[in-house]
């Protein structure tokens, strides 16, 4: 495959992994304000996990209440430095994994970000009560998964010279 295709192949497979995630993400928040705004929590596991409708306008543990422009701020720096490091990764099956995991970021901050552009707070609906966890969404899920797992990559798979291409000229 010529470089061309394959780079274009590899954008269009982050693109749409992005748009399902963040459609996943969007649907299920959309779910959690028709079932369960303004109604009794839904136990799935009872006294483990629950479902728990919460409009968030800070961050996890409740830190930063009503700071949104910090929230925006550190979205778009996030999702440049997503994208130039994605831009200028080289298009090949070793950087496949941590290219993908990119695109699970991206889907991330965007489902966050999105809400909080829209209506300056993030629907929150999962709850591990067994250990009393900030309640969370999907969205949520894939940057902590993502960001796990691009460690894991980064730490176990590459390594140091893998990431010339961040620095280099050409």
């Amino acid at each position: 495959m010529k470089s061309k295709q394959k780079s274009l192949a590899f954008y269009l497979a982050g693109i749409a992994l992005a748009a399902i995630l963040l459609w996943l993400d969007r649907w299920t928040k959309q779910l959690s304000v028709e079932h369960l705004k303004g109604q009794a929590d839904i136990e799935l596991i009872p006294g483990v996990l629950k479902l728990h409708y919460l409009e968030n306008h800070g961050a996890a543990f409740g830190i930063l209440q009503n700071q949104q422009w910090f929230f925006v701020l550190m979205t778009l720096a996030i999702l440049a430095v997503l994208l130039y490091v994605v831009i200028r990764m080289p298009k090949t099956v070793h950087y496949l994994p941590a290219f993908l995991l990119a695109f699970v970021l991206i889907a991330g901050a965007l489902g966050n970000f999105y809400d909080r552009l829209a209506q300056q707070y993030v629907v929150d609906f999962i709850y591990f009560s067994l250990i009393d966890f900030p309640v969370f969404n999907i969205a949520d899920i894939y940057v902590v998964c993502g960001g796990i797992l691009l460690a894991v990559f980064v730490i176990f798979r590459y390594k140091d010279e893998d990431f010339y291409f961040i620095n280099h000229k050409g």
